[in-house]
């Protein structure tokens, strides 16, 4: 290794644990040794060999397990232990110590004893592992012996009993995603909530309304954000069905969804312990060769979160749009000022919140395309790329809860609309024209609107010069509220719950 990588290399690993340091005191370590041979593990470390070669394999990202995923995995050694049990494959005493290891990671305890890189080779045999060892030495405390002395309680013959990487893996993968989909659908229902508060409030501004960035017809401020509103609600019904997808687990299929060396009763029984034990609506799948070796499900997903994705970023653009200016823009509305928008021009605003949503969507999309390449890359009874499957799902998930969160608290909540110049738009615009063709036809009223751009007069002007309507007519027909009917309004969408 050259000198200037080594020195890159020994910076990133200084803020891993110090079992990823290739020089650590050699006095302070035990032995431990697997199927590749013996390796030194500092004293104090609660995971052994097989984590700290996972460690020092793939060291990719510098980034840690997300502490979901931690959890879950924790979750299913409990209630593996607690099936074991049930069913006479483990003894009460390693049951107990097991679980109570477990209930100490569900606290939040021993996370940092999860030095494995969240893109790893082995199909995710690197975070199984870790998590074996690092419940196996900390029941082997609990039961008062020394870690390392797997006597007591072996990672792998009692922690991972009548499991395999591949149901372990993508059954705390799948549970994961479940619990960031829920926190991300309330965030969602929030964002529903403060669309239509703004479709009711804005009810009454008329605006001109554009197609192709031209000018349009009338609308209102309020349908605007109706239908924003009815966006989000679709993507809350599609993360609906995404959570669904992610309640049936393939645990008890083992290496390839065979159940080899699971006890019969364990199969039937561990996922409704999880269920119990969780508070979550799961299943095991119907399929268990299916489950273990089709990840279709993330696909549907990613797409699901993708959509929801590419709604917000279009409804950012629009925020952008309307807010520009404030005077050389369109000036519409106005976004909450959240901070200064440039370091050379004074009293500069830009519209912080919509970009960083918009950012947020673009990073979700090329998830998205990874999440379909991987799927879609797995090769008979397994597929090897859950690890990259799962960090760009679940990042797509986070980051478009706390996009959405910021939306909510720093954007919506607080825009403002300049009610008068919308309603200046409108009148000095050649768009309501339209309203007269039922009664002038197409051809004269295209006339009309072209003599209008051209002469700089306003359309009801050029009407009455020609005397085609009344201004008595005129001011019925080209009323800017009754050309955005019919509709519904903000009242009724509440009242409804459409």
């Amino acid at each position: 290794m050259d000198a200037e990588m080594k020195t890159i290399d020994e910076a990133a690993l200084g803020n891993k644990a110090v079992a990823m340091q290739e020089n650590f005191d050699a006095s302070k370590a035990r032995i431990e040794h697997d199927s590749i041979g013996q390796q030194a593990v500092p004293d104090d470390a609660y995971y052994g060999v097989q984590t700290l070669r996972a460690a020092r394999n793939f060291y990719i990202t510098g980034l840690s397990m997300h502490p979901e995923l931690i959890n879950s995995v924790a979750l299913i050694k409990k209630s593996s232990a607690i099936t074991n049990y049930e069913v006479g494959r483990l003894d009460k005493r390693r049951a107990d110590a097991i679980v109570t290891a477990c209930d100490e990671i569900l606290e939040g305890k021993l996370h940092d004893q999860f030095i494995v890189d969240p893109i790893q080779g082995g199909a995710g045999t690197s975070l199984n592992m870790n998590a074996n060892e690092v419940i196996a030495n900390r029941a082997i405390e609990l039961l008062g012996g020394k870690k390392g002395d797997y006597s007591i309680v072996n990672p792998n013959d009692h922690v991972n009993y009548g499991q395999s990487t591949n149901d372990v893996f993508p059954s705390c993968g799948r549970i994961t995603t479940l619990k960031l989909l829920h926190r991300a659908q309330k965030q969602l229902e929030r964002l529903f909530k403060a669309l239509v508060d703004k479709a009711k409030e804005f009810d009454s501004v008329i605006k001109m309304g554009r197609t192709q960035m031209q000018d349009a017809v009338p609308i209102r401020l309020g349908q605007e954000f109706r239908a924003y509103s009815m966006a989000i609600r679709r993507d809350i019904s599609r993360f609906e069905n995404a959570k669904r997808e992610m309640s049936s687990l393939n645990l008890g299929g083992t290496a390839i969804g065979t159940g080899l060396n699971a006890d019969v009763q364990y199969l039937q029984k561990v996922v409704r312990n999880i269920a119990l034990v969780s508070g979550l609506d799961l299943v095991q799948a119907y399929d268990l060769i299916d489950a273990t070796q089709n990840l279709d499900g993330y696909v549907s997903v990613s797409g699901a979160v993708k959509t929801c994705a590419v709604n917000l970023s279009k409804m950012s653009n629009d925020l952008r749009l309307m807010s520009s200016g404030p005077r050389a823009g369109l000036g519409e509305i106005n976004l909450p000022a959240k901070q200064n928008g440039s370091s050379i021009m004074p009293g500069k605003v830009n519209p912080v919140i919509p970009e960083v949503v918009n950012q947020v969507a673009f990073n979700i999309i090329g998830n998205d395309m990874t999440v379909a390449m991987a799927t879609e890359a797995g090769q008979l009874e397994l597929n090897a790329f859950e690890p990259i499957i799962f960090y760009n799902l679940f990042q797509s998930i986070e980051t478009l809860t706390f996009a959405v969160r910021t939306l909510v608290d720093n954007c919506i909540t607080g825009i403002t609309a300049n009610v008068e110049h919308c309603r200046d738009m409108v009148y000095n615009s050649v768009g309501i024209i339209t309203a007269i063709c039922p009664h002038v036809g197409y051809e004269k009223a295209a006339d009309l609107a072209k003599e209008a751009i051209a002469t700089g007069a306003s359309v009801k002007d050029v009407i009455l010069e020609h005397k085609l309507l009344t201004p008595e007519e005129m001011e019925k027909i080209l009323d800017p509220y009754s050309m955005t009917e019919p509709g519904i309004s903000a009242e009724e969408l509440l009242d409804k719950k459409i």
